[in-house]
């Protein structure tokens, strides 16, 4: 991975703790810095999420319709009869279903 040096400013108290957990302090802050850019993409997906732009709202209400509307019909793609019953165990995993 290609790397770039940075100049930057930490107050001195900051820098003496991070010194005390971890001697490459530049590993250290890479993966800080690492950790807030992953929580603020998950902050704004979620923002995005809770209030999405009122044309995506409009566009997504009516295109799952039409899409679900010209999917073809799934009579006769699965036979119930046919393949193994199974339930979920917490614990075990997936167990055959007794008869």
């Amino acid at each position: 991975m290609a790397t770039e040096r940075v100049i930057i400013t930490l107050p001195a108290d900051l820098l003496q703790e991070v010194d005390q957990l971890e001697r490459n302090r530049s590993r250290f802050i890479a993966e800080a810095v690492r950790h807030e850019v992953a929580c603020r993409r998950r902050a704004a997906l979620m923002e995005s999420v809770r209030s999405p732009h009122p044309e995506t709202a409009q566009l997504v209400d009516t295109g799952l319709a039409d899409w679900t509307s010209e999917l073809p019909d799934d009579e006769g793609l699965l036979d119930p009869s046919r393949g193994t019953a199974v339930r979920w165990v917490e614990g075990q995993g997936w167990i055959k279903e007794s008869a």
